[in-house]
């Protein structure tokens, strides 16, 4: 049992144990303990107190203080000390001997520790990129791509049951507009305004041997295009299991159908000759038209039926769609709808992503798609390589507008995260080939009470935080909670690597024990670097 579910069920007892003394019912459940933003703060650090002191009638510092007094006695050496700060937390420093304790025993069992069902099953549907089909993937819509990939993986980790889908918006306006780009092209005439430019165009027109009909010029270029984007995906090694056509769903009637729902439902009500959605009685800012005076039915009404489809149809027991800071006024839309079609809308969920900027030689990347000026993710790709690309996009929160130093991000230097962060791992590579050859074993239950410089303990420390970090990852759908854990035990080995010599000569029992600490560094580096989609380099 690791220290921190031992402790769990020490203050656990003591707590069940006071509740008997005072006549008082025990909690359902005493909350984890956690890991403070503050190494002052100590190795883990329990909040019961000020979540207890009302129901207890005790202010929470008195409270902290009395189940600090009680359980004191039952620490052990496991606990250097535990003290109580602030309004009433509980703070744990962990002794050398319990860090060493949890750090041989994840080494032995690496997946264990890292076991995780927080999905138990569950069925989960993640959309994700869904760019229209009217040109390559630029680096805005690519930057998501790899969010969404990583989400999916985690998940996939985290025991949920997990479909990745492409929207494909292959009909509307957007694809007539590239139909009569494509046609303008192939006539040598001037693109018209509002037409998508680029060489993609050119080349698809040179190609095309169609009607001259703006629709069938457009569905024409879409599978072409969708071609492209597989391909640039591909060379991010991201597979999609569904492509899933926005035609199929106007075309089956589900649109209609669900229109009509949302009719039964009281939802709906007509003025100048449109249908329109009472959106605001069910959340939104404002109401919907869902039908035009024309008779067609606007791309909320399919996006509406899209997730019905999702949630209903094909029974998901949760959907994720990952979007552009630019539909941020369709979230309001969505929700509203669920509401109004009696759907639980805690079984969607949105994240929306801010936007990328490029820098090279200091200035900002300009681009444009319908200008025909975007810059391909393909080209970034090509120049920093699949690795540091989804690396670098996973490096923060989605919610953050990101700004990628293409000369960083080349570097060979600590500058570069995702150098500093491959290094590490090439160098552990790099120790088990040497260990082989000077003839010293590995053994990942070799004794480690040998240890106990401090590198060897901060490094420990860092590894035993990947099974929280993880489940963070997991639960809050981010990604770059792993990035960050990558980077900082990378930094606590490479400190390790340069103060504690590993391989060379010397005690045999610190020579393996520092073996079976860089090994198990090596691997956990190894399993995060794959949960989002990286490769572990074994040299540099």
């Amino acid at each position: 049992m690791t220290t921190a579910a031992w402790l769990h069920e020490e203050l656990t007892a003591v707590i069940e144990d006071e509740c008997r003394l005072r006549g008082l019912d025990a909690p359902a459940a005493v909350p984890a303990l956690e890991e403070p933003r503050d190494r002052a703060h100590g190795d883990l650090a329990a909040t019961v107190a000020l979540e207890l002191a009302r129901s207890w009638g005790l202010a929470p510092r008195a409270l902290a203080e009395r189940i600090a007094e009680r359980l004191r006695p039952r620490l052990g050496d496991r606990v250097q000390r535990l003290e109580v700060a602030g309004p009433g937390f509980l703070n744990f420093f962990l002794s050398p001997l319990a860090l060493l304790q949890d750090g041989r025993g994840m080494a032995v069992d690496l997946d264990g520790a890292l076991a995780v069902d927080v999905g138990r099953g569950a069925r989960v549907l993640v959309e994700f990129v869904s760019a229209n089909p009217t040109g390559p993937l630029h680096i805005g819509n690519g930057w998501l791509s790899i969010y969404g990939d990583a989400v999916a993986r985690l998940l996939a980790f985290g025991g949920f049951k997990v479909t990745r889908e492409y929207y494909v918006n292959d009909t509307g306006g957007q694809i007539r507009t590239l139909g009569a780009s494509v046609l303008a092209a192939h006539r040598g005439e001037a693109i018209p305004e509002g037409g998508y430019r680029g060489a993609y165009v050119s080349d698809l027109a040179a190609s095309y041997d169609g009607p001259d009909d703006v629709e069938a010029a457009g569905r024409w270029a879409v599978p072409r295009i969708l071609a492209m984007i597989r391909g640039a995906l591909e060379e991010l090694h991201i597979h999609f299991d569904s492509w899933y056509s926005q035609a199929s769903i106007e075309e089956g009637g589900l649109v209609a159908e669900v229109v009509a729902k949302l009719g039964e439902r009281g939802a709906l009500y007509e003025a100048d000759g449109a249908v329109w959605f009472a959106a605001e009685r069910f959340g939104d800012v404002r109401d919907r038209v869902l039908r035009k005076a024309n008779g067609d039915y606007t791309y909320l009404a399919g996006d509406i039926a899209y997730h019905y489809d999702k949630l209903v149809v094909r029974g998901f027991d949760r959907a994720i769609d990952v979007f552009g800071a630019d539909h941020h006024g369709q979230v309001a839309s969505l929700f509203a709808a669920l509401r109004a079609l009696g759907i639980d809308e805690t079984r969607l969920e949105i994240r929306l992503g801010q936007m990328v900027s490029l820098l090279e030689d200091g200035a900002a990347v300009k681009f444009s798609k319908r200008a025909g000026t975007a810059v391909p993710l393909s080209w970034l790709v090509d120049k920093l390589g699949p690795d540091a690309t989804r690396l670098l996009a996973l490096s923060s929160s989605i919610d953050r507008a990101s700004q990628v130093d293409l000369a960083k991000a080349q570097a060979t230097s600590s500058e570069n995260p995702v150098y500093y962060i491959q290094y590490a791992h090439a160098r552990v590579s790099a120790l088990r080939r040497q260990a082989r050859q000077a003839g010293l074993e590995l053994d990942p239950a070799t004794d480690w009470s040998v240890l106990g410089h401090p590198r060897e303990l901060e490094l420990i420390r860092g590894l035993l935080r990947l099974p929280r970090v993880l489940a963070t990852a997991i639960d809050e759908r981010a990604p770059h909670r792993l990035v960050t854990w990558l980077l900082e035990v990378a930094g606590a080995f490479h400190g390790f690597y340069h103060d504690c010599p590993i391989v060379v000569e010397g005690d045999d029992r610190v020579r393996r024990a520092r073996l079976a600490l860089s090994d198990l560094a090596g691997r956990a580096i190894a399993r995060s670097l794959d949960l989002i989609g990286v490769r572990a380099v074994e040299e540099m």
